[in-house]
């Protein structure tokens, strides 16, 4: 292979775009990133506050031993590049009716909290629900979640061999139906059923096992110093270090291919680049704006129907002292919607709810409240735009006033604050709709249709939240190592010559081996 064509080019400097050249450029080859916006990390951006800058993307880092592996993977530990703090509380969430509820690191104690909160029948009830998704969680780690494709059949023999599990994984059994045979308070089916918008889905029709979410949160959850963006530029650093290049302000506008297989890409100002190999760190829609043949690529309904997406508030100031108080807060707070059916019944038609869940992440509240402004951010889950849509249902919620409802003011009460809405995603992330996790994991099928790495064209890759194994940090940075894994591996097994127009071989007779065909 030339130099040209041992080159690795990846489209977009998201977590999975990242490690993906990351773990490429460890291995020796030849990896530049081609990234349209203006700064690394993809949906992991910044917005500028008067108390700094305010993250804006993903806050929620578990299931850390995939960054681990990242950096040993480039020769490297961690602890040198990034400092990452366990938070003692995962979560705190508020009723309208005044419960409150932390949950932490550790089953017991949670156990204990919900007993102190809703009683011992509630309690028992959660000891079945985290013993059931523990098991459902490594029943489905190796076949599913650590797999560059599902593994149907070793998912199936999982679960057989786990007859109490079988309930989890009835067809058509959604995961809020799950949780109302669970619980008995609605409390506690409200909450778990949220773990479903961590990835995009609906409680109402995402399927039952996606209650294994919860037990990524609680294996523990991370703050990194310095904000979720100092987690981007350190991957950056880290890239550059093992020979790697990143190219910022520099859209790609098509991947260029030919018979079949990928031959370069051409940017936006018109160049044509020659590369091998191409990792495309996108939502997979997007590639029927870069290919000629896009369903030569995926087919549609690896990509349709769409994930949730969001309205996202950035904002720095102080909570008043009166009402809930300043100590209300941990780094992680949900205020809970009055009815989810009346939240997520809206949701599921396209449309805004009026009285959502609100969540806040108080940036700076990784050690206790801070003195001054601190920084937040503000998430109201909301529909994707529709097909060919340029504009979006209004959202009639300010989430202020409805958090003075439950106690908690804003010192003074923001007047004009950024807010990112599905139709600037959308502009943001092209072909997303605005959706933040691409394909929705609302039916049964949806872990078996999200795209893998491979695509149908030899030497184009996936990598990202969009591609499985999903959405959020890890799953996303896992998407980029079996990315690397597969343009590793088809590099090394690639035919130097041309291939024939009628490929594979002919079985003929051999002295060492008889009748076998030969390799």
């Amino acid at each position: 292979m030339s130099a040209e064509k041992d080159s690795v080019a990846v489209i977009g400097a998201g977590m999975g775009g990242l490690a993906a050249a990351i773990r490429l450029a460890a291995a020796g080859r030849d990896v530049t990133v081609y990234e349209a916006h203006g700064w690394p990390g993809g949906k992991l951006r910044v917005v500028d506050s008067q108390a700094g800058p305010v993250d804006a993307g993903p806050t929620v880092l578990t299931l850390r031993r995939v960054l681990d592996d990242l950096f040993a993977a480039a020769g490297e530990e961690m602890a040198g590049s990034l400092t990452l703090d366990p938070l003692p509380v995962l979560a705190r969430h508020y009723w309208a009716d005044g419960t409150t509820l932390d949950l932490l690191p550790d089953a017991e104690a949670n156990a204990a909290r919900i007993g102190a909160a809703f009683g011992a029948r509630a309690q028992a009830e959660f000891t079945r629900f985290e013993s059931e998704t523990r098991a459902l969680f490594d029943a489905f780690r190796a076949p599913v979640m650590e797999r560059a494709r599902p593994d149907a059949l070793g998912a199936a023999r999982a679960a057989l061999a786990r007859p109490h599990l079988l309930p989890w994984l009835r067809p058509g059994r959604s995961l809020q139906a799950m949780l109302a045979a669970r619980f008995s308070d609605p409390h506690l089916r409200q909450l778990f059923g949220r773990y479903a918008t961590y990835v995009g889905g609906n409680p109402l029709s995402a399927p039952a096992v996606l209650g294994l979410i919860w037990q990524a949160e609680a294996a523990g959850v991370w703050t990194v110093r310095g904000g979720m963006a100092a987690l981007a530029q350190a991957l950056v650093d880290l890239l550059q270090r093992c020979g790697g290049r990143l190219r910022l302000n520099t859209p790609v506008a098509a991947i260029l291919t030919q018979g079949g297989q990928v031959t370069g890409l051409r940017l936006s100002d018109g160049t044509d680049l020659d590369c091998g190999q191409i990792v495309f760190n996108g939502d997979p829609a997007a590639l029927t704006a870069l290919l000629d043949t896009p369903r030569r690529a995926l087919p549609r309904r690896q990509t349709h129907p769409r994930s949730l997406s969001a309205h996202v508030w950035t904002i720095a100031g102080r909570i008043a002292p009166h009402g809930l108080g300043r100590d209300a807060l941990a780094y992680h707070t949900v205020f809970f919607a009055d009815d989810p059916g009346r939240e997520f019944g809206p949701l599921a038609r396209g449309a805004v709810p009026q009285d959502p869940t609100i969540y806040v992440c108080a940036q700076d509240r990784a050690h206790g409240a801070p003195d001054g402004p601190e920084r937040f951010q503000f998430i109201l889950n909301a529909p994707p735009l529709r097909p060919g849509a340029t504009t979006e249902p209004p959202c009639n919620t300010d989430p202020f006033q409805r958090l003075a409802r439950f106690g908690l003011h804003l010192d003074p009460q923001p007047s004009a604050t950024p807010l990112t809405t599905p139709a600037r995603f959308a502009q943001m992330f092209p072909h997303s709709q605005g959706a933040l996790y691409g394909l929705s994991p609302n039916g049964a099928l949806a872990t078996f249709l999200r795209p893998g790495t491979r695509t149908r064209l030899t030497g184009l890759y996936l990598a990202g939240g969009g591609v499985h194994p999903g959405a959020g940090v890890p799953m996303a940075l896992s998407s980029g190592r079996h990315a690397a894994e597969a343009a590793q591996r088809d590099r090394i097994s690639a035919r130097r010559f041309r291939p024939m127009a009628m490929p594979g071989g002919i079985s003929t007779g051999s002295a060492m081996t008889g009748n076998a065909p030969s390799r």
